[in-house]
């Protein structure tokens, strides 16, 4: 059988013929590069103009910057940094506090051109504590002793406390520091007259030039708590400098606003505006605790601070709300009624009854005194009865008499004992405030008689935006946070006495 040949290889197809190259696309043409509107400067004029500053990182990145007094070292120093790094939780506490007003303290700190140390103050004094209140009456987180309070045009009458508003308060305390910085052209020394008055500062200073000594803060005879004065003061700064080296950590405070500011003509009650504001009562009496009744009133307008994402809402539902916002009214004291028959009648504890009016529980109240009590149906009426009504507060203390010494005055005397002239008037039937040694006066205080002096310290201003009105109604207004801007320095104003010991916040 013959041989079968293999058959012949296969031949591979031919390939497709390649495509051709794409052409290169055609260049796109540049926009030309916005450039804006021609710079009013000169080209020269750049390099003279001063670079923005960097953006903090928080708030205490800025406070550090600002630290401008000179340090203190020392054995008090050491202790009170001791102090501070053994008691974390206490450092907690008072930071949580302070994040509500620090940024506000900080940007007024900066537009007078003070040391950031100054922000750090109310932590010595008030632990950051709104209602702080010292075992002679200083008050509020810069601490206010009541007669110089209003000495600083701090109003307090039965409805509120400006001593405790953070905005007036740290406005007159500010202008009060700076007063005393130019009083002594030193912020140490500024500072240790703030805490113990500057007439005692003064005085040290002469005895201290009379005998060839220096005149620094250093070398002054001063009180024990003036002299932890400032070292607590540095210890604090030198915590928020470096707080890791203490063992502390320190809760983030955004440099930026936390309350904005809602200005209105309406009455009402403190329960209510929390609740219109969407907040807890606790958290808006920390940011409004100079109102001392459970209604806002007494006033003509009422400012009340808000966190700022909460100050439009609550603005707008304000101005919707067209029935009474006030659950209490005035009642006039009968002759011969007593506490607990007025509670009775309206229902409510004793005790509240008392509390709801500032009113101690050994104080007795007048016939015709005016006492707030709750309002079963409230009306127009019952708002308007409010500001028709004249209320007062009950006197409080001890009662005892003074024998006015050479060299007294009736001021002198009602400064040293925390009450008016007008008071001591009224109490011991004057007429004129002239008083003669020797002379005995009748006066109720919560200070002892052998008190030594007061203690100290406005009003502020804020941008504001103006939410709708309704017809024959006062519209609320809406005030922003101040902006960061640095003006020029303001001038300070006033004298303040010696300090008490501050009962700090926990």
């Amino acid at each position: 059988m013959p041989e079968r040949s293999a058959p012949p290889p296969e031949v591979p197809a031919p390939a497709p013929p390649a495509a051709p190259a794409p052409e290169p696309a055609p260049p796109i043409a540049e926009a030309p590069a916005d450039v804006g509107p021609p710079s009013p400067f000169p080209p020269s004029a750049a390099e003279v103009l001063e670079p923005l500053p960097p953006a903090a990182d928080d708030l205490w990145a800025r406070i550090r910057k600002g630290y401008a007094m000179p340090d203190l070292d020392g054995a008090i120093v050491e202790k009170w940094e001791q102090w501070y790094a053994e008691r974390p939780d206490y450092v907690a506490r008072m930071v949580d506090r302070s994040r509500r007003y620090l940024y506000h303290i900080v940007v007024e700190v900066e537009e007078r051109h003070m040391p950031s140390e100054i922000a750090l103050l109310p932590m010595v004094e008030s632990a950051y504590n709104p209602i702080a209140l010292s075992t002679s009456r200083a008050s509020g987180i810069w601490q206010f002793m009541p007669s110089t309070g209003s000495l600083y045009g701090l109003k307090q009458n039965f409805w509120f406390d400006s001593r405790r508003d953070v905005i007036a308060a740290t406005d007159g305390a500010l202008n009060y520091l700076q007063k005393l910085h130019g009083d002594f052209g030193d912020w140490q020394l500024a500072l240790a007259a703030y805490n113990w008055g500057e007439g005692n500062v003064a005085k040290a200073i002469a005895i201290n030039q009379r005998a060839g000594k220096p005149i620094g803060y250093a070398s002054l005879k001063m009180p024990d708590e003036t002299r932890n004065y400032l070292p607590k003061l540095q210890a604090v700064k030198n915590i928020i400098a470096d707080p890791e080296k203490y063992g502390i950590a320190l809760a983030d405070i955004p440099d930026a606003p936390y309350f904005a500011v809602v200005k209105t003509h309406r009455k009402m009650d403190v329960k209510r505006a929390a609740e219109l504001a969407e907040l807890s009562l606790d958290e808006f009496q920390y940011l409004n605790p100079h109102h001392n009744r459970p209604v806002i009133a007494g006033a003509d307008e009422y400012t009340i601070l808000l966190p700022i994402d909460k100050a439009e809402l609550f603005a707008a539902k304000l101005d919707l709300m067209d029935q009474p916002l006030v659950s209490w009214q005035a009642y006039r004291v009968r002759p011969g009624e007593t506490l607990p028959q007025v509670a009775a009648k309206f229902g409510m504890p004793v005790e509240t009854l008392r509390a709801v009016n500032g009113i101690g529980a050994r104080a007795k109240v007048p016939a015709g005194h005016t006492l707030l009590v709750p309002a079963a149906h409230p009306t127009q009426d019952t708002v308007d009865g409010l500001s028709q009504a004249v209320f007062t507060t009950v006197p409080q203390g001890r009662t005892f008499y003074y024998r006015v010494n050479r060299g007294d005055t009736l001021a002198r005397i009602a400064s040293r004992y925390d009450v008016s002239a007008q008071d001591i008037r009224h109490w011991n039937g004057l007429t004129q405030n002239t008083v003669v040694a020797g002379q005995r006066l009748r006066i109720t205080s919560e200070l002892a008689p052998n008190a030594g002096k007061a203690k100290r310290a406005g009003g502020k201003r804020v941008l504001s935006t103006q939410a709708k009105r309704t017809p024959n109604k006062p519209a609320a207004h809406a005030v922003s946070a101040k902006p960061a801007a640095r003006p020029a320095a303001k001038t300070g104003n006033g004298t303040r006495s010696a300090k008490s010991t501050t009962a700090a916040g926990s």
